[in-house]
C-alpha cells in the first residue's frame, strides 16, 4: 500500500543558470546548466522521500524531455508511474543574478494534453487495489485539461477513503474547493485571487481562511508566507510561525518542501502543531539548495529543533 500519492498533470526540467548581471540586448556569459525535476508533485515526492516516506509521483510526461524527467527521478530512486502523453514536457528555467542575489523564473505552459491521456490519472486512481491515505495534488494544469480536472481526483479520492491535499491556483484552485480537500496551501496570491480581497493585515488572513474552512471547502488552511513565514488555520486553532533567517541560494520548490514536510508528518501521527512546523523548516531548508535542488532531511531536523525551540520559549 502506498501511503501518499502526488499526481502532477505539468511536470518539468528545470534549468537554472547564474550570470553576473542581467543586461538586455547583449550575450550574457551564464554558468553550467544545472538540471533538476519539477512540478508541484513531483517536488513534494521527492521530499517526502528524502524525509523517509513511503510515497509514489504519478506524472504525465511526452517527448524527449519526458524520457529526461524519467532519467532524473529514477537517479533519485524516486517510485514514480509515467504516464505517456503525445506532446513534449515542458522545461522552465531560472535565471539567478549573482551580482544582486535576484532570481528571475521563467515557467512555460506545458504541452497540450488529450482527454484520453488525463483521464488515465483518474483511471489509475480509480483502479488503485488499496487507496492511498493522502492523495497531494499539486501544480498548474496544461491546455486541453479541465479546470474541473483536480476536483474529480478530489471526488474520486474522497469515495476510497483518501484525504486530499490541494496546491494549486486560479480556477483549478477554485473548483477543487468546491469539491472539498482536507487540506490546502494557498500563497497569500492566490488566496488573494481566490476571495477577491486585498487582505493587507494578519487578522484578514486569518479570517478567509476560516470562510474556506466554514463554507466546507477544506479542514486545514496552511498559508505560506514567503519571507513572513506561514499561517495554520483550522477550525478551533491558528498557529503562526515567523520565517528562519536563511541564506537564499533558491526559493524555487520551497512551497512544495514545505506542503511535503506537512503531510509527512501528519501521517507519522503527528499533530498540527508538529507538522506544522516541519512544514516551515522544510521551506526553509529548501532555501539552501541551489535551482530545484529542495531541502536535505539534515538540514530539516536542525531547522526543526531550532522551530520547536523557539516555540518552547
Amino acid at each position: 500500500m502506498t501511503d501518499i500519492l502526488t499526481i502532477t498533470p505539468n511536470p518539468a526540467v528545470d534549468l537554472s543558470i547564474t550570470i553576473d548581471q542581467m543586461v538586455d540586448t547583449r550575450k550574457l556569459r551564464c554558468s553550467e546548466a544545472r538540471r533538476d525535476p519539477g512540478g508541484g508533485g513531483i517536488n513534494v515526492a521527492r521530499v517526502i522521500h528524502r524525509l523517509g516516506g513511503n510515497c509514489l509521483a504519478v506524472y504525465l510526461a511526452g517527448g524527449g524531455t519526458g524520457q529526461l524527467l524519467q532519467q532524473l527521478l529514477d537517479a533519485e530512486q524516486l517510485a514514480a508511474v509515467r504516464l505517456a502523453i503525445a506532446g513534449e514536457t515542458r522545461e522552465n528555467f531560472s535565471v539567478t543574478e549573482l551580482s544582486t542575489g535576484r532570481q528571475f523564473r521563467f515557467v512555460l505552459p506545458g504541452p497540450n494534453v488529450a482527454q484520453n491521456e488525463w483521464e488515465r490519472c483518474i483511471g489509475y486512481l480509480e483502479a488503485l487495489a488499496e487507496p492511498a491515505r493522502y492523495l497531494v495534488m499539486s501544480g498548474s494544469l496544461p491546455p486541453g485539461i479541465p479546470v474541473d480536472f483536480y476536483a474529480r481526483l478530489a471526488r474520486v479520492a474522497r469515495e476510497r477513503g483518501t484525504r486530499t491535499v490541494l496546491d494549486s491556483s486560479g480556477p483549478a484552485l477554485a473548483s477543487a474547493l468546491n469539491e472539498g480537500v482536507f487540506l490546502v496551501k494557498p500563497s497569500l496570491r492566490e488566496l488573494r485571487e481566490l476571495t477577491a480581497l486585498p487582505l493587507h493585515e494578519e487578522d484578514e488572513w486569518r479570517d478567509a481562511a476560516l470562510e474556506v474552512i466554514r463554507d466546507g471547502r477544506a479542514q486545514m488552511v496552511a498559508l505560506t508566507l514567503g519571507d513572513q513565514g506561514a499561517l495554520l488555520v483550522t477550525a478551533d486553532a491558528t498557529l503562526r510561525a515567523p520565517a528562519l533567517p536563511t541564506p537564499v541560494a533558491s526559493s524555487i520548490g520551497a512551497g512544495d518542501s514545505f506542503l511535503a514536510a506537512m503531510v509527512w508528518a501528519l501521517n507519522r501521527g503527528a499533530d498540527r502543531q508538529e507538522a506544522f512546523h516541519y512544514g516551515v523548516a522544510a521551506a526553509s531548508a529548501a532555501l539552501l539548495s541551489a535551482g530545484t535542488g529542495l531541502c536535505q532531511r539534515a538540514d530539516v531536523d536542525r531547522r526543526y529543533q531550532e522551530i520547536s525551540g523557539r516555540w518552547r520559549r
